[in-house]
């Protein structure tokens, strides 16, 4: 009798993974970055195609993803849900059978957790969240990295983050009890983390704070995200209001520790979350921290795919 194929393994939350596969992810990543920007061919996943599915837009996801699969010998396909039939009630599961059997991995970047677990659950390849409302996996792999390249181990470290709970926010919180570093945030009254809703299963790494001048002071990374996240465009004038005395400016900056980091996941509002100064400052790392959104997915496309690799 023939082995049943071993069921694949997805990414859809940061705590899919163990700390020695993010060890192992970084490290990867740091190597393939290497070889990127001494213009050494690497092609490991040569005719091997991704298809990356949008109901949400997005700028770095896609760009990233594309250009990384292609920058690792293989091919990226685009579907937006506008243009195919799952824009059209297409069942998820009946979706995920077919995607499954005609590519090697899947990115979707959506709305609900819960769609991208059904499709997960009925296919054949990995599938990697882009996005959802809930969960921003792979920006915080590239957070992470990049952090590392520049201050080092983030165990024990002091992570401030300053405005809303969203997925961004969740993520920081599932990688805390993952690495073993601290989270302080500090959202408006009414915007507070919901612990279920990030997947925690414990308070030990992450403290709240009604003040976020005390959320921030000794930090070694103060971040933020926008204030009106997709998906919540009524509520943008409301959110204006509520979170004006959460920007992330020079005076926050000031009480964070002298070589604090400061990062975003982009797109950014100066003058709205966060001051032109702090992130076109020095203490600001957000550029790096978009690039490494390539280097870091395409470690994890490897791994997805073929597994660890010597060398």
């Amino acid at each position: 009798m023939a082995k049943a194929d071993p069921a694949p393994r997805h990414f859809l939350q940061f705590n899919d993974f163990s700390r020695a596969e993010f060890d192992y992810l970084f490290a990867r990543a740091r190597w393939i970055k290497g070889q990127f920007k001494s213009y050494q061919q690497y092609w490991p996943l040569s005719d091997r195609t991704l298809v990356m599915i949008f109901e949400k837009a997005s700028t770095r996801t896609r760009l990233s993803f594309e250009a990384g699969m292609q920058q690792l010998g293989g091919s990226a396909i685009y579907l937006n849900t506008r243009d195919s039939q799952l824009g059209r009630g297409e069942p998820v599961e009946d979706a995920a059978q077919v995607i499954s059997r005609m590519s090697d991995i899947v990115m979707i970047r959506t709305f609900e957790q819960e769609i991208i677990e059904r499709f997960a659950a009925n296919s054949r390849v990995p599938v990697v969240n882009g996005l959802t409302n809930e969960y921003h996996p792979c920006q915080i792999l590239a957070d992470i990295f990049t952090y590392i390249e520049h201050r080092g181990s983030i165990e024990g470290r002091t992570v401030a983050w300053i405005g809303d709970s969203n997925n961004v926010c969740n993520t920081w919180l599932q990688a805390a009890e993952v690495f073993g570093f601290n989270v302080h945030v500090s959202t408006p009254p009414g915007y507070e983390v919901e612990p279920e809703r990030a997947g925690l299963y414990g308070t030990d790494h992450y403290e709240e704070f009604s003040d976020p001048m005390e959320a921030a002071s000794g930090a070694d990374l103060v971040t933020t995200d926008v204030w009106t996240s997709m998906g919540f465009e009524a509520e943008n004038e409301e959110r204006l209001r509520d979170f004006e005395d959460w920007q992330v400016d020079a005076e926050m900056m000031q009480v964070a520790k002298p070589d604090a980091l400061f990062m975003h996941c982009l797109p950014a509002h100066r003058g709205e979350e966060v001051a032109a100064e702090v992130i076109d400052g020095p203490q600001s790392v957000v550029w790096d921290e978009a690039e490494n959104r390539l280097h870091a997915q395409k470690a994890l496309l490897e791994y997805l795919l073929i597994g660890r690799v010597n060398g």
